[in-house]
């Protein structure tokens, strides 16, 4: 496996192996919430941690067949828009708002001439699945409906992290059902998790945390591809670049993803990067930045390839 995995650093790496290191060791480990007090106590942690002040974002709705969801709109600052990028926000189907991730949707709209669309789903588990992949689904099919005449582009990203990932599958997979899927170049998931339903070696690893049992605890076959994409038909969906941290529990998952990604005729890249944890993407760390900067090289990549 060790070394299987070094196919897939890339190089430089290793001048933030240090940093992430010491890192890791000063950081104390949190679980996530265990009860529903918890997760109120969670949120209200995160409600007081948002500072929106700067933020240039926007709030709309996104209506389409009488269903309804609120979106938050950034454009380029200075650049021309190039294209349209629909983020799904992480937090475990139970936490997170779009608000939350409003500085790193503004440096994405101004480093790549996009405009971000980033969907302020329901959460679980007052509303459990499937709230959140219909919420997902509406505000791509708006942007699917809107975006030439809001932006002047047709060409379409997807991404999102941890539960957002598996969010932006399971949108993705409901669009390709539905033949939608074409607009968007390209999908690019950070450290999601594609097994809810416990079944696999990597899904094994988190079945039993309790973010499944809050989003998908009434469902009895939760290798539903529309709860665990990993079980789905994956064929003809977009390129697709998937990013995850080599000390990430979800690690397994992801290998797996894109193994069945690939073996439905998908073109896939996967990029592990060392010594990073779960969420390493929004930590303070060289070996973070350098993860956005190659997504953002590759998201340039697929839109200019359109």
């Amino acid at each position: 496996m060790e070394i299987g995995l070094k196919r897939l650093i890339g190089e430089g790496l290793d001048a933030y192996v240090e940093e992430s290191r010491r890192f890791n060791a000063a950081s104390k480990a949190v679980a996530g919430p265990a009860t529903v007090e918890e997760l109120h106590q969670a949120r209200e942690r995160q409600a007081r941690s948002l500072t929106p002040l700067d933020s240039r974002a926007t709030q709309h709705t996104a209506e389409v067949g009488g269903r309804r969801v609120p979106v938050r709109i950034t454009v380029p600052r200075e650049t021309e828009i190039r294209g349209a990028y629909l983020d799904i926000h992480s937090g475990g189907f139970y936490l997170g708002s779009a608000a939350s991730g409003d500085a790193r949707n503004a440096r994405l709209a101004d480093a790549l001439g996009v405009a971000v669309v980033s969907v302020d789903y329901r959460l679980a588990p007052k509303h459990p699945w499937p709230a959140a992949p219909d919420d997902c689904e509406t505000a791509a099919l708006w942007l699917l409906d809107q975006a030439e005449s809001s932006f002047g582009t047709t060409e379409l990203v997807i991404g999102g992290a941890s539960a957002g990932s598996t969010l932006a599958m399971t949108t993705l997979l409901r669009l390709r059902d539905k033949g939608l899927a074409d607009p968007f170049v390209g999908a690019v998931l950070q450290f999601g998790a594609y097994d809810l339903s416990g079944r696999t070696p990597g899904g094994r690893l988190y079945a039993d945390e309790y973010f499944i049992e809050a989003y998908v605890g009434h469902v009895a076959d939760r290798t539903d591809p529309d709860i665990s994409p990993l079980y789905g038909d994956l064929a003809d969906l977009p390129p697709t670049l998937l990013v995850v941290g080599g000390l990430d529990i979800l690690l397994e998952d992801n290998l797996a993803m894109a193994a069945r990604l690939s073996a439905a005729g998908n073109d896939v890249d996967i990029r592990v990067y060392p010594e990073s944890t779960h969420a390493f993407t929004h930590r303070p760390t060289g070996m973070a930045a350098a993860a956005l900067r190659d997504a953002e090289s590759w998201i340039a990549y697929r839109l200019s390839s359109a």
